[in-house]
């Protein structure tokens, strides 16, 4: 048995600093077949850096105080306080706080504690192609992103 105060949990950040507070749970108390994360979303921040899909996981998200809104591909979803979205391996979507109040709440992944970087897929924009497409995602040695494009295999790092 394992036991941690949320509180107790080092902050990491998103290389892209997108959020001020993600607390990774799961690595605190050492899971093997799930991720669990806590965070605090202040305003304009999100819970990933953009648009982007697990295909080795699937997510959930739990708004504990404020409202969240995700971007997916068929639209836009607000989640209020004391609801839970659910997305699909395979499901492209953000989830930020567009509101003045912040917003806390966890982030849980399956089967795995640890998502497989070549299974996760982000769509932004690439130069070369000239428009939004998807990009591998692959953490540098330094702790940034490396974003390949699927179609022209164009990099670019962030972070």
């Amino acid at each position: 048995m394992e036991k941690v105060a949320i509180d107790d949990v080092d902050i990491e950040v998103n290389p892209m600093e997108v959020h001020s507070v993600r607390r990774p749970i799961s690595d605190a108390l050492g899971f093997t077949d799930f991720a669990m994360n806590y965070f605090e979303l202040e305003p304009d921040e999100s819970f990933s850096g953009g648009m982007h899909t697990h295909y080795d996981q699937e997510e959930v998200f739990y708004v504990q105080e404020g409202t969240a809104t995700f971007d997916t591909e068929e639209g836009e979803v607000v989640v209020d306080e004391g609801e839970v979205i659910r997305f699909e391996p395979g499901d492209f979507q953000t989830g930020y706080n567009d509101t003045d109040e912040r917003v806390v709440g966890f982030a849980f992944g399956a089967p795995k504690s640890q998502h497989d970087w070549e299974e996760l897929e982000s769509l932004v924009y690439c130069q070369e192609c000239e428009e939004e497409l998807g990009h591998g995602l692959e953490l540098t040695d330094e702790g940034a992103f490396r974003l390949t494009c699927t179609e022209c295999e164009n990099t670019f790092t962030l972070g």
